[in-house]
């Protein structure tokens, strides 16, 4: 689309339809209202569940959102509560209540919100939809993603202790993007302080499977167990050379010998047994202060840096089937030991003059992860037994600034936000060796288990993988009350993302003069100089083809809603979003000689996104909202790439499919709420999602190797309801230790279900083969991948109204869902997450006159395990199924 198309759009958009300031769409500012005498008490004095007896107690809560304003604040006497104010629906995590839930990131305290399950490495399902449909923001701007899989930021990576609150909305409003499926989950950090304080804490933890047990590990680098390398990953000088050059590995004049003698260092090669694996360690330090600055404005500094290592101990079942009775085709046990180390920091800035704040936020993750494993398992094929070790270092990084003002000139507020983000993941010197013990009693090594580098008999490969991703992104909103019962909001916004992802993998090759005894060898020995030089071992890369892709999405975004009330008690909140979206996906050329599969995406749509929410006051305290949308889900990065990539957690390759198209939705909801007394409130909702193109995972095997790859179904719908219960009950009644207690009640319930429609003549595309029956990778009436049809959040708690002393019990529920489609005709591949209990106690003490937070935890008390299988009703195998054990912890926290 031309640009002079562009603005003539942005010019009919903002005359034709305007749209509320996005701070009321959210959780608004909302006026007092007209029935009550009462003037409306001061902002910083009004928090969702204030005591009406105590306003003095409450404090805001600090939410930024895509013209949101900066802090939301309620100050109408009746709408204290953000879930209610909102003329959407949205849940709000604030700092409180994320501590209550006492987990350590993001991703588990939002897991306890209504309608959201996490899966995987902090991947946020809402309402049963994947990751592809959630929207992750960071203070309302977008986030690249250092995941391989994922365009959506992995939420496990952000620590609760730089999360200030989290606002979760269900229902769509112009102001977001139009990628909006499930919901948008905007994560608001730490602003600047009121006064001076430092805060530090530290803590242990272990889980019974793991911590004082046997493990592997390999020694990898110095500064391993600080989630840094100390340059020992660094790809050596040959294979750089020969990175360099722009050759090919089968090139006249290339040294393959010099370069594999490179690649078999022993401290990245050999692994070792761990006699006991010791408990894993936490600490953060946390420190803010403010002053004042230019007359009546204030300055404000905060920063924070925290460190985690935790080690897992995984004993896997891994099996595959050859036909649809499941019989097997392979058995393994596979023994993997993860080390995983977060590093994180903040720096935040702030300005407020008047009415205007201005907010500089930085911040860097960086989450590593170091992988052992061992296994062993047979191929009933031919009767061979595999053993197999593989080492692996997986690192990914966050580096983000952000600038945000928040400005106000007499009626009008004025919104700027400025945000470049940059995420790198790095997988260097990821080996696998297999040998194979033939079992065959005319072979005199029959019964040992040899690697020949043959890909018959064993082989070894290593390979290098990088990714690096940037985002800029820019945007203003502004909002100017026209009349008591109208505000008018318009704003445009600007995103940029590009991606480079680089694979290079290399098999160790050895002729048929090779000694069969010498295979015994260890790996590190295996790939010893002399054993190199003497056999002429070389190198195959199998990568070639398409070593590297570089990647884009470029979208111009522009929006207008306005928010109506046009008799008192009822809320119209009407907008439109127009979307000009560019992506595409290219191979990149590192050979001199060019050649490639042809593997491109080049995807240009635009879109408008219409979104209606009424709300209806029917009495004090019960309202009435319905809501209609129409958004949209693009393919995500790793999806449209036609590279294999290894997912250390799931043990399985995935490769992209080039030729997937954006997915379309249609979004309705109606939601009955109830607010009685302070904080407690109770609700229900039914929703109804139709999806065009809705982008389904399946599997397929290769040489004995699952790998899930990705194809657009021709249609699915989604129907479900929701139940949210919130309720505190002073205990002071029952006097003794009980006369300063309260018990918190908070539970919630999730039905969905899903249905995948395919009729006779339906095609999905698949690279390279083109247009496929629809029918070989769908079954009509199947669910969508990710949905549970039960989702159960129970929090059980008693805590003291008069100083921290918090106990409580969280249940968690989540029924059996399906992660892959299967094909040839296999049974889908499922998990069952089920039942897990946890138990959280929180209390201060005081040492020598020093107050000091003491936090205990208990995890997974039942030890639930993992559970992901295939069956067909009768047999049943496992995929990738593990005991997970009971975890504790023990954390301390002081605040000077």
């Amino acid at each position: 689309m031309s640009t002079g198309k562009r603005l003539a759009g942005l010019l009919l958009l903002t005359t034709a339809l305007t749209f509320p300031f996005a701070a009321t769409a959210q959780t608004a500012v909302a006026d007092t209202p007209a029935d009550t005498e009462e003037p409306a008490p001061d902002a910083a004095d009004v928090l969702d569940g204030a005591d009406d007896a105590q306003p003095e107690q409450a404090e805001e809560t600090d939410i930024s959102i895509p013209g949101g304003g900066g802090e939301i604040v309620v100050t109408g006497r009746r709408n204290r509560d953000l879930t209610r104010s909102s003329t959407q629906v949205v849940s709000v995590l604030s700092a409180a209540e994320i501590a209550r839930t006492g987990e350590g990131d993001i991703a588990g305290a939002l897991g306890r919100v209504t309608g959201l399950s996490v899966q995987g490495q902090g991947f946020v399902y809402v309402r049963g939809l994947g990751d592809r449909y959630s929207l992750a923001l960071l203070n309302g701007l977008p986030l690249p993603s250092p995941q391989p899989l994922s365009r959506v930021v992995p939420l496990d990576i952000f620590p609760t202790s730089i999360i200030a609150s989290s606002l979760v909305q269900k229902t769509y409003s112009a102001n977001f993007p139009g990628e909006f499926g499930g919901g948008v989950i905007n994560l608001t950090t730490r602003a600047v302080p009121e006064e001076s304080f430092l805060k530090i804490s530290g803590g242990i933890s272990g889980d019974t499977q793991t911590t004082f047990s046997k493990g592997l590990d390999h020694y990898g680098s110095d500064y391993d167990w600080f989630g840094f390398d100390d340059g020992t990953r660094d790809a050596p000088p040959a294979l750089q050379a020969f990175f360099d050059s722009g050759a090919r590995m089968s090139d006249l004049g290339v040294d393959q010998q010099e370069i594999a003698k490179q690649l078999g260092n022993p401290n990245l090669v050999l692994t070792q047994n761990i006699g006991k694996l010791p408990v894993n360690f936490s600490g953060s330090i946390t420190a803010g202060t403010a002053m004042d600055a230019f007359g009546d404005g204030r300055f404000g500094v905060i920063a924070t840096a925290s460190i985690s290592n935790k080690w897992r101990n995984r004993s896997i079942i891994s099996q595959s089937a050859v036909n649809a009775d499941l019989d097997l085709d392979t058995d393994f046990r596979d023994f993997v030991t993860d080390n995983r180390i977060l590093v994180n920091g903040l720096l935040g800035l702030g300005l407020e003059i008047g009415e205007h704040k201005i907010r500089w936020t930085n911040l860097y993750i960086r989450d590593s992860l170091k992988q052992s494993a061992l296994s062993i398992g047979t191929d009933f094929q031919d009767d061979d037994s595999i053993f197999s070790q593989k080492t692996g270092w997986f690192q990914r990084q966050l580096i983000d600034s952000q600038l945000v003002a928040d400005m106000k000139f007499g009626d009008m507020d004025l919104d700027v936000r400025l945000g470049y983000a940059k995420t790198q993941r790095e997988a260097p010197y990821e080996y696998e060796f297999e040998y194979v013990r033939t079992n065959n009693l005319n072979d005199p090594l029959g019964d040992t288990y040899l690697n020949l580098l043959d890909r018959q008999t064993g082989n070894a490969s290593v390979t290098f993988s990088n990714l690096s991703e940037e985002l800029y992104y820019g945007g203003l909103d502004f909002s100017y009350p026209v009349a008591d019962w109208a505000r008018l909001t318009a704003g445009f916004a600007y995103s940029d993302t590009k991606r480079l992802s680089s694979r290079r993998e290399f098999l160790f090759d050895a002729d048929s003069s090779f000694d069969d005894a010498v295979g015994a060898l260890r790996p590190d020995l295996l790939l010893g100089d002399a054993v190199i030089d003497y056999y002429d071992i070389g190198l195959i890369e199998t990568t070639q083809s398409d070593p590297a892709f570089a990647a884009g999405l470029e979208i111009f975004g522009v929006y207008s809603q306005v928010k109506l009330e046009p008799v008192l008690g009822v809320t119209l909140d009407l907008g439109v979003r127009y979307e000009d979206a560019v992506q595409e996906v290219n191979p990149v050329e590192v050979f001199a000689t060019p050649t490639n599969s042809g593997s491109t995406t080049f995807i240009h749509n635009d879109y408008f996104l219409p979104a209606v929410t009424l709300t209806y006051e029917v009495a004090d305290g019960l309202q009435l909202r319905a809501s209609a949308s129409k958004t949209i889900a693009r393919p995500q990065f790793r999806e449209l790439i036609f590279q294999t990539y290894y997912d250390p957690e799931t043990n399985r390759q995935f490769n992209g499919n080039p030729l997937l198209q954006d997915s379309r939705l249609t979004n309705a909801e109606a939601r009955a709420e109830y607010y009685f007394g302070r904080g407690n409130r109770t609700s229900v909702a039914v929703f109804y999602k139709k999806i065009t193109n809705p982008i389904e995972a399946f599997s397929s095997f290769s040489d004995n190797e699952r790998v899930t790859s990705f194809a657009n179904a021709p249609s699915a719908t989604l129907l479900g309801a929701e139940l949210d219960f919130q309720y505190t009950y002073d205990l002071l009644d029952l006097g003794g230790w009980f006369e300063s207690k309260r018990a918190v009640l908070v539970a919630n319930y999730t039905w969905t279900t899903s249905e995948i429609k395919v009729a006779d003549g339906d095609v999905t595309q698949i690279f390279p083969r083109g247009p496929q029956p629809a029918g070989n990778f769908f079954r009509d009436g199947a669910p969508l991948t990710g949905q549970s049809d039960h989702l159960v959040n129970l929090q059980l708690g008693i805590e003291d109204i008069d100083k921290l002393q918090q106990f409580t019990l969280l249940i968690n529920y989540a029924s059996e869902r399906v992660t892959s489609r299967g094909t040839a005709q296999l049974p889908d591949i499922a998990e069952n997450p089920g039942l897990t209990v946890d138990f959280v106690a929180r209390a201060e003490v005081g040492v020598l006159g020093q107050p000091f937070e003491v936090k205990a935890e208990a995890r997974n008390i039942f030890g639930r395990g993992n559970f992901e299988y295939q069956s067909n009703g009768t047999n049943r195998i496992e995929v990738n199924s593990y005991d997970v054990g009971q975890s504790f912890s023990l954390s301390v926290s002081t605040e000077f």
